[in-house]
């Protein structure tokens, strides 16, 4: 059992070292530069040093000694690799969250994917002024629009506005007022000075993601049970 313990730590030293000279190689982002690689090998031999201290001490346990010396560096190099792929292990955090909890973002740049939620719809966690509310995407919506009390969690001043728009709704016809939000985001997309309207109190539910804000993207599609939306750089 000793032995197998001895070879598996030497095959997991061997591919991390693969892998770590590989991507430093190809210079993807967030790989080792030249100093850092440097200093890399100045800790692992660092960690031999170490090492042969310890099958000093160990010497009548050669492999007992040898499995110690193996570990820390397997753990150090396992650190190393978390840290030179942070970026896309963040990446790849964000997508499983994005599965796990429909609405929620998984943002690379100025690219947002979302999953569709339970209901079928895609219910988006929007940051609006600063504060974060749900919205339902809406694409027969010609403009974002707010529950009332979702615009006075916004810090819309509420008693200055005038509900003078006509809308038609599920329920007939009813008035709104125009608003313009100082600022929408969603992920790593974030617009300024977005047009919205305001839902007189009781007459809105859910507050819904319109046209308003859609037509500002580059582009944006709904894939399956995914929506992609993609921001100018």
């Amino acid at each position: 059992m000793r032995r197998v313990i001895l070879w598996l730590l030497l095959l997991g030293l061997t591919l991390a070292l693969i892998v770590l000279a590989a991507r430093n190689h190809e210079g993807v982002a967030g790989a080792l530069d030249n100093q850092d690689m440097a200093s890399l090998i100045v800790k692992i031999g660092f960690l031999v040093l170490i090492g042969g201290a310890i099958m000093t001490m160990f010497r009548d346990r050669f492999s007992q000694a040898l499995e110690y010396v193996l570990i820390w560096v397997v753990i150090a190099l396992v650190l190393v690799l978390g840290y030179t792929y942070r970026f896309d292990l963040r990446d790849i955090s964000d997508k499983v969250m994005a599965e796990l909890m429909p609405g929620r973002a998984a943002t690379k740049g100025r690219v947002v994917e979302l999953a569709r939620g339970n209901t079928g719809d895609f219910q988006i966690t929007t940051d609006v002024n600063g504060k974060p509310m749900s919205m339902v995407l809406d694409t027969g919506a010609s403009t974002v629009v707010l529950t009332n009390e979702a615009a006075k969690a916004a810090g819309l001043p509420l008693e200055m506005i005038k509900y003078t728009v006509n809308v038609d709704t599920a329920n007939g016809r009813t008035r709104a007022a125009s608003v313009t939000l100082d600022r929408v985001a969603i992920g790593g997309i974030v617009e300024r000075s977005v047009p919205a309207l305001v839902a007189q109190p009781g007459q809105l539910k859910t507050n819904l993601l319109g046209m308003s804000f859609l037509n500002r993207l580059q582009s944006w599609e709904v894939r399956g049970d995914k929506l992609v939306m993609r921001g100018y750089p």
